[in-house]
């Protein structure tokens, strides 16, 4: 099985000094990795058909086309992928119609790193949720809609967590035992996640304490049984 892959994201600016500061501030919020710059409308274009990528930073003006261009596109070929706008535009029909056509966030430029990690924090956990869904297939509630689209924040969301705990982490567990069947053990959840064997099952038992996982033993040839869990 494979760990979770970073989320891939496009930056379409043709300001190559400010698409470079976006760059690296991708490299600083760990999950994404930029994989490409594209200055053009050509250039975008055929980065988003080769590449695919999860995310699009995109600018509003350029020499050879409106940033809402290369939106509309994305939307009427149904791509499978979202958008941030990073823009200077503070046109209110501007935003409105980013808004109305389907964006995941609008950023006013100069862009402050505080506000831009804050946005991809947020989209990481929509597509770690979204993930999580698409895995289980089946239905989804009235709830996971709501989750998905932040138009709800239940108290459970607002409740803090115990020490040592930390929900991303949580949500990537969920995410890899989502995928799982019958179940994993500690040790190879922590291997997906990236982080020591203790560490995971302190989280495992965390979910098991809030009724979201159940447990099992397995017996091998060798060695003592261990405990496999999974998502019930």
């Amino acid at each position: 099985m494979k760990a979770i892959r970073n989320i891939e994201v496009l930056i379409v600016e043709d300001d190559l000094r400010i698409a470079e500061i976006q760059r690296l501030f991708i490299e600083k919020i760990e999950g994404f990795k930029a994989i490409g710059i594209a200055s053009s409308y050509v250039e975008a274009k055929s980065f988003i058909e080769i590449m695919q990528p999860d995310l699009l930073l995109l600018d509003m003006y350029f020499p050879d086309m409106n940033g809402l261009d290369i939106l509309k596109d994305i939307k009427q070929q149904s791509k499978q992928m979202d958008v941030i706008m990073m823009t200077a535009a503070k046109e209110i029909e501007k935003v409105q119609e980013a808004i109305k056509i389907g964006i995941f966030d609008y950023i006013i430029k100069p862009v402050a790193f505080e506000r831009f990690k804050q946005s991809l924090r947020r989209y990481q956990e929509y597509y770690i949720k979204l993930s999580e869904l698409e895995k289980g297939n089946f239905p989804v509630t009235q709830q996971q809609v709501d989750k998905l689209l932040r138009k709800e924040m239940n108290e459970k969301d607002r409740e803090s967590l115990p020490k040592g705990i930390d929900r991303m982490t949580l949500e990537k567990v969920m995410v890899v035992l989502g995928k799982a069947s019958p179940g994993l053990t500690a040790e190879i959840v922590a291997k997906e996640i990236g982080v020591s064997r203790t560490t995971a099952r302190r989280y495992l038992e965390h979910l098991m304490s809030e009724e979201k996982i159940e447990a099992d033993l397995t017996y091998g040839t060798v060695g003592r049984p261990e405990r496999v869990y999974a998502i019930k």
